[in-house]
């Protein structure tokens, strides 16, 4: 036997060892099937050309397998070469073998040799256009590619990725990740068209894939259809969901504004997936958003049982304690969790709302105007999130800066809000020109209103807000004219008819405001749009002392929309001054006031209602908490004047009536009525002359 036969049998030896101790047996050509394993079926070689050495080819493939394992293991670059070089060896034997070549192509991969593994998938490519394994090693190089790249060089990688798989999908037409990835390929190129064609290729190939149905879901949402987004997963039977459907499921109905349906879905999550904290975040603020507060706090509280140190929890737990009107509870939480997160702008707005609602103002613009300055850019450039953010802080520093009477404070946050630009600017506007109002400062407000209409001649709202700023100004016509220059026969008309109705209304245009409202009847389709016209019916009724009128209106309201605190207020109102079911009136305005603690027009309306009913003590303590947020309406201030002098606090009432006088005599003739200032200048002459009588009594 000559040396050179005895190494091939040495080698082939050595082969099928490594072959068989690495799980390898497969790559042995299959006797009697005409068919190459490395290859195509084998041809005969030409003269020139030597034939494949597969036992050689066997022996180091073998040895590069070894020496990759072992290389991953260890995490040793020379063994990593040593793998290479057994497979160029390999190769080298047998240079036809597709396996030899996808496998080092797959190597420079793994070891991030990017430019080599391309080289080598592309050449592999060209020599065979039909092996999938190659394109699969291509596509998958240029999907490493794309997030390591931006621009023109990503948007390449991306074509060139959508490419291969668009052939991967044609040698594998039922390989259902294929089809699932060259369909979120196409979503990234914005090709939502063949994106869910590719999406309904898989679900042909398993339609109960959660990887499918998640897929489905989330090219519609990306395509803001949310509805069809929810109908995905809903379609699929609940006992077949997955946690992970649920959850993506609960989010849907979660941006869709459906807090019940979203607890509904979290709580399926819950219930494959007990462990899932996000899901009982979610559960949690859900519930709350439902008005669930309490089922809510047992949540919250069975997460920071679990882990008291979840600042996320604690933070979430502070904003439910806030809603519930618990403001020094709220505060103490927060303090919890800022010991354990530091620059958290959520935590910091919830505390500015704390301190808002405490009536500790100083503190609130603190908080705002230190979140503010954090979160500047020197450039002048926001995300649309940073923006967001941003016109958040102005917006609720310009309230708290009026509340507290700082009215050109106000003025420069609502001003910086405009200056941001798009919906900003509007809105900015819109708290600019009610700050003035709120300041009786009406030449201020009708400059402010006209400067943003001429800024902003497209702006439905801005031109509205106009209109009725003209119309203050004793500009009815004119204003009227402006508002009917906003109808364009579309949904959005309804608001148009609202504006020109409430005009007709401060203007005691009775039977013109009828004639809009009937029109905004018209185009209310929504049981909420029902509800706020019977509402504003039910006011106007009673506007004009129609008192069962606007009685039949607030029921009707009601019973659309039994949550509804406006209803529950104004009704409670009507029947509190009119003095009649005065525990009926307690109980509307009550729940008005705990949807809505810190608005002033509803904690006037209890204090009312609690003078009518004689518990002067709680109507003192509502009417102080008013004024806190209304100490410019004239009304609020007589309100607690009149509770000063039934409390024998004489002297209190009459700085109260006072200043009731003084904001009448600044105030617009819609809200000066002439027979509600006589009533109070009455009340105030008659207290003076009753100090006076007291003051000269005996031993004054």
């Amino acid at each position: 036997m000559s040396p050179v036969f005895r190494v091939s049998l040495l080698q082939a030896g050595c082969a099928i060892a490594f072959a068989t101790l690495l799980g390898t047996s497969s790559l042995h050509a299959q006797s009697g099937a005409g068919k190459d394993t490395w290859g195509a079926a084998p041809a005969l070689p030409a003269v020139d050309v030597p034939a494949p050495d597969r036992s050689a080819a066997y022996y180091h493939f073998g040895l590069a397998k070894m020496y990759e394992d072992e290389a991953s293991s260890n995490g040793r670059q020379d063994l990593a070469t040593q793998a290479i070089e057994q497979y160029k060896l390999a190769l080298d034997a047998d240079p036809g073998s597709r396996e030899l070549q996808d496998g080092l192509a797959n190597l420079y991969f793994k070891l991030g040799r990017i430019r080599e593994a391309v080289a080598a998938a592309q050449d592999q490519v060209t020599k065979h256009p039909e092996d999938a394994d190659a394109h699969i090693l291509l596509g998958r190089v240029y999907l490493r590619s794309l997030g390591d790249g931006q621009g023109p060089q990503s948007t390449d990688m991306l074509k060139a990725a959508i490419t291969e798989y668009e052939k991967i999908a044609q040698l594998k037409p039922n390989d259902l990740e294929t089809h699932l990835l060259l369909g979120q390929l196409y979503g990234l190129n914005h090709d939502s068209a063949k994106a869910q064609a590719q999406f309904k290729d898989a679900q042909r190939i398993d339609s109960g894939s959660e990887e499918v149905v998640l897929s489905m879901a989330r090219l519609y949402t990306e395509q803001g259809d949310l509805v069809s987004a929810a109908k995905v997963i809903a379609d699929v039977p609940v006992d077949d969901r997955s946690a992970r459907m649920d959850f993506a499921l609960a989010g849907i109905y979660d941006q869709l504004k459906k807090p019940k349906d979203a607890a509904a879905a979290y709580r399926a999550t819950l219930e494959q997936d007990p462990d899932n904290t996000d899901a009982k975040r979610g559960l949690a603020n859900s519930l709350a958003a439902d008005g669930q507060t309490d089922a809510a706090a047992k949540v919250f509280a069975d997460l920071l049982s679990t882990d008291p140190q979840d600042a996320q929890s604690l933070i979430r737990e502070a904003d439910l304690q806030r809603q519930q009107g618990h403001y020094e509870q709220a505060l103490s939480t927060l303090k919890k969790a800022s010991a354990l997160v530091s620059d958290n702008l959520e935590l910091e707005y919830n505390e500015a709302l704390c301190y808002d609602a405490l009536g500790r103002y100083d503190d609130a613009v603190k908080t705002l105007k230190g979140m503010l300055t954090a979160t500047v850019a020197t450039d002048g450039k926001y995300s649309d999130q940073d923006r967001g953010n941003r016109v958040l802080f102005l917006d609720r520093l310009g309230i708290v800066e009026n509340e507290s009477g700082h009215t050109a404070e106000a003025a420069d946050a609502y001003q910086q809000m405009m200056a941001l630009g798009g919906e900003a600017q509007a809105r900015g506007s819109d708290g600019l020109i009610d700050t003035y109002r709120d300041a009786h400062d009406w030449v201020a407000a009708t400059k402010a209103a006209a400067a943003a209409a001429a800024a902003l001649p497209d702006n439905h709202e801005v031109q509205l807000a106009y209109a009725r700023q003209l119309a203050d100004s004793g500009k009815v016509e004119e204003a009227i004219k402006l508002a009917n220059a906003q109808l364009k026969q579309t949904p959005a008309d309804r608001e148009v008819y609202f504006t020109i109705a409430d005009i007709d209304v401060r203007a005691k245009r009775w039977k013109e405001a009828s004639v809009a409202l009937d029109k905004v009847e018209s185009l209310s389709t929504k049981p909420e749009d029902k509800a706020f016209l019977f509402y504003y019916r039910g006011s106007v009724a009673e506007r004009q002392k129609l008192f069962d009128q606007a009685e039949e209106e607030f029921k009707k309201g009601l019973l659309l929309d039994p949550q509804s605190a406006a209803i529950d207020n104004d009704y409670g109102y009507m029947l509190a001054d009119r003095g009649v079911r005065l525990d009926d009136a307690v109980a509307m305005i009550k729940k008005a006031v705990d949807f809505d603690p810190q608005n002033g027009a509803y904690l006037d309306s209890l204090a009312w209602a609690y003078y009518k009913q004689g518990q002067y003590a709680l109507a003192e303590d509502y009417a102080r908490k008013a004024v806190a947020r209304l100490g410019t309406d004239p009304a609020v201030l007589d309100h607690l004047g009149e509770i000063y002098a039934k409390s024998g606090k004489l002297q209190m009432a009459v700085v109260e009536w006072q200043k009731s006088i003084a904001e009448y005599a600044t105030s617009l003739p819609p809200e000066a009525d002439p027979t509600d200032v006589a009533k109070v200048q009455h009340k105030l002459e008659g207290a003076r002359v009753k100090l006076a009588h007291l003051n000269a009594a005996p031993g004054k």
